[in-house]
Parts: structure tokens; sequence; C-alpha cells
């Protein structure tokens, strides 16, 4: 059976609603405890206080009826019998208060009922008879009863008062407990939260990062177990899933490392083969043509006269073939030592390169009347030899491509174009067809017939090397038509 996991968020709501549940209960008991506080401290304050404080007046009045009334009748004198009806008016009013404030209060309005009717039968039976008669003979007990009432609604009073107070302090007290018991219960729900949260978020998150440490600090083969919630677990899936591609890719790599270290061995014998061929081509292989160049051409002179036409072509074809071979081999030689002897990088002055080209063009220049217009070249960073080869061979094809018509005018520009610089090279010779714009660039591929142009035709392949060898990029421009146009890129 699978465990059904909570997500995060339905933990915190069910902390949520845990912690609110718990407000509203504390809440709840706590407003009935301030209730009850509030009820019993108001019957204090309102009622039972206020009632001794009229009780204690409605006593003065009626005290003040029976003293007035004897004082009268022993010396007739009038402002006693004033005080007397005084008394009666203030006994009244003094009742009529406590009534209002014991409303409410069967007991003690039980009892002030009894005081009011004994205080009524005493006037009637007592007071008023006396008072028309003078007589003189009125007993200080007959008022002991309306006393009597009067004591027992003051002993009702206060023992109601030692009540009201048992029971407001019994009510604080719960108030109190009340109180405390939610802040208790709001506290270890805090601890509970906490727990709980350590215990089903932050300890899977902890084992989960330190899987995924112990992955990124190289042991690939670490599988991770997330646990947890529904998104910690997810986040650990996820981040095994990447694992597993990391090793994938790992894999694939280290395969792949091994091929190119294979490869890298293979090319290292290829090039210790082909340093060993460029050693034999240029000693092994050029000694025999050099020996069969001279002696063709001892032949020819010792034997002229025995030689009719014939004998002589076809040493001059052997002459011309070894001629020939040796040219071939040279430009292949000077073609493999890009990027292997020729590898040096300083800052090159362009002005420089291009006098010296000049220079050794200088015969060919004289001969066709050829015009090089160029602007102040730019510093470049590469080999100086090689950098002299592309532009002996850019300017050497456009002196020879020219159009016998006209003397040859070569225009160089260059521009900055960022971190490189970007030339061209532009002449009014005979020009290329675009569709050859790529088959140019292949070594030992030619355009024309060898009676016409000399040449091995590695010159423009030699250009390509030497411009990619640098980082930059070579090509014929299709849009001019005037003759043709080289575009290439050097870095600064």
């Amino acid at each position: 059976m699978t465990k059904t996991r909570w997500t995060t968020q339905q933990w915190f709501a069910a902390v949520l609603v845990a912690m609110v549940v718990l407000i509203l209960g504390a809440a709840a008991f706590g407003a009935q405890a301030l209730n009850r506080t509030t009820q019993v401290s108001n019957r204090l304050n309102d009622r039972i206080s206020p009632a001794r404080t009229a009780v204690v007046q409605l006593g003065d009045a009626l005290r003040n009826q029976d003293t007035a009334l004897r004082g009268y009748l022993l010396s007739g004198a009038p402002q006693l019998l004033d005080l007397y009806r005084q008394s009666v008016t203030e006994e009244a009013t003094a009742a009529a208060a406590l009534r209002d404030v014991l409303a409410g209060e069967a007991g003690p309005l039980a009892d002030l009922a009894a005081i009011e009717d004994e205080a009524a039968r005493w006037r009637t039976g007592i007071a008023e008879p006396a008072l028309r008669t003078r007589d003189r003979d009125v007993s200080t007990a007959a008022f002991d009863p309306v006393r009597g009432r009067l004591a027992t609604l003051d002993q009702r009073l206060s023992t109601a008062r030692q009540e009201g107070r048992a029971a407001l302090g019994e009510a604080r007290e719960l108030r109190n407990t009340v109180f405390l018991a939610a802040v208790g219960a709001l506290l270890l729900l805090i601890v509970v939260i906490a727990v709980l949260l350590r215990t089903t978020v932050v300890q899977p998150l902890h084992r989960l990062g330190a899987a995924a440490r112990r992955v990124a600090d190289g042991d690939f083969t670490h599988e991770l177990a997330p646990d947890g919630p529904i998104e910690v677990t997810q986040l650990g899936r996820d981040v095994e899933a990447m694992r597993r591609r990391l090793v994938d890719a790992l894999t694939v790599t280290q395969q792949a490392r091994d091929d190119l270290e294979q490869r890298e061995a293979e090319l290292r014998r290829s090039n210790a083969d082909l340093e060993q061929f460029a050693y034999v081509a240029s000693h092994d292989l050029q000694e025999p043509l050099r020996k069969v160049a001279s002696f063709c051409q001892m032949l020819e002179r010792r034997y002229a006269a025995a030689l009719d036409e014939r004998g002589k072509q076809y040493i001059g074809f052997a002459v011309d073939g070894a001629t020939r071979m040796q040219r071939l081999i040279n430009d292949l030689l000077t073609f493999s030592r890009i990027g292997r002897l020729y590898d040096d990088e300083r800052p090159v002055d362009l002005n420089d390169i291009v006098d010296r080209v000049e220079d050794s063009l200088a015969v060919s220049i004289g001969e066709t009347g050829a015009r090089i217009v160029r602007p102040r070249l730019p510093v470049v960073a590469g080999d100086a030899t090689l950098l002299t080869m592309l532009w002996q061979n850019l300017l050497g094809n456009a002196i020879k491509f020219r159009r016998p018509d006209e003397p040859p005018v070569v225009e160089i520009t260059a521009a900055a174009d960022g971190a490189s610089w970007a030339f061209t090279v532009s002449d009014n010779g005979i020009g290329i067809d675009p569709e050859f714009a790529d088959k140019i660039f292949v070594i030992f591929q030619r355009l024309h017939p060898r009676d016409r142009y000399d040449g091995t035709g590695i010159g423009l392949a030699v250009c390509k090397k030497v411009v990619e060898h640098h980082g930059g990029e070579i090509a014929l421009d299709p849009a001019y038509r005037k003759g043709a146009r080289f575009t290439f890129s050097l870095p600064a």
C-alpha cells in the first residue's frame, strides 16, 4: 500500500488550522471567563456596594424618626417634629433608591419590603397616636422590630458582598487559568510545529542537500533517495534525474575523450609521418630530380649534334617535367609547414610586409607597369613569414592574371571590424567566375592551362590556410565584376 505524503502546503495549512482552532477556543473560554468576572464585578460595584450605602441611609432615616419622636414628646420642640417628618421623607427616598439598586435581587427586596411594612406599622400603631395624644410613655422596644428587619437586610447584603468577592476571586482565577492554559498550549503548538517542520521538511532537505553535495564533489555514482513532503521528494527526483543525465553525458564525454586521445595519437603519428615525408621530399626526392634534370641538360649539350629536333624536344620535356616536379614538391613543403614550422604570434606591421612583397615583385611590376594602391595598413597579430606568403600570393596573382591590353591596378583597403581587421585586395584583371569561388582555394586546382599561366595552383590554398591559421576567413567577392576581389580578416 502506497503511503500518502503531504505536501509542504498541506503541512502549513494543518498547522495554521490548529493555531486558529487553539486561538478560537482560547478566545471563547477567555470571553466566558471575562464575562463571568465582569458580571460578578458589576454586581458588587453596581448593586451590593451602593445597596449597603443606601441601607445606611435608610437606617439613619428610621432611627432619626424614633429619636425625633421621643424628643418631641418629651420637649415639645417643633423642630424635632419637623425632623421626624423629614426623616419619613428620607426613608421613602432611601427605600426607593435601594429598590432601584436591588432590582433582580429577590432576597434583599423582600427584606426591604419587610422593613417598610414594619416601619409603617410602627408609625400607624405607635408614632402617629403618640403625636396626637402627646403620650410620653412611648417604649423604645416598639421600634425593635424595625431594627431587626434592618439588621437582617444589612446582614444579607454583607453576606452577598462576601460571596461576591469570593465569586470574583474565583472568576479571576478561572480567567487567569484559561489565559495561562492558552499561552501554554500555544507555546506547545509552536514547539510541535518546529519539530514537525524539522522532521518533515528541514531534515529531508538537509539529507537531499548532503547527497547533492556528495554528487557535486565528484561521487557521480551516489544515488539520491529523497523523502519528506511531495515537493521535496519531487525535487530529489529531479536532482537524481539530472545526476543520471550527467553520468550519461560524462560517459559519452569520456568515450569521446578516449576517441579524441586515440585520434590525437594517430594524428601525432600522422604528423610524424608527414614530417618524415617532408624530410624525404626535401632531400631524397629532390636529389634524383636534380640529377635527372642535370643529366638531361648534359646529354643535350654533349650530343646536340647527334640529336634531331624530336630528340631535343623529348629532352626538353624531361627537363621541364623534373623542374615542375621540384616546384610542386617545394610548394607542397611550404603548404605543410604552415602552422607547423611557422607558428609565431607577435605584432606585425603589414606596411613592412607589403613593402617587402613589392620589392620581391619589383621585376613583374616593372615589366607590366603595375600600380598598387594601398592605405596606411594596421598592425596585426600573427607570423611574419606566413603573412608574407599571404600578401605575396595575393599581389602576385593580381599581377599575373592581368588583362593583356592594360596595366594591372591593385587596390588594397583595410577597415577595423571589432577585434579584427577586414581587408580587400581588388584588381582589374581577367577575374574569376563565381562558380569557381570554392574550387580556387583547393590545393593544386587550376583554372587555366600551364602554357598560358605558369604556377602549380597552390597559391590561393596557401592564402586560405594562412588566414584560417590566424583565426580569420577569406573569400572571393562574387559581386565584383571589374576583375577579382578577395576579402579576408585578421586579428587586430
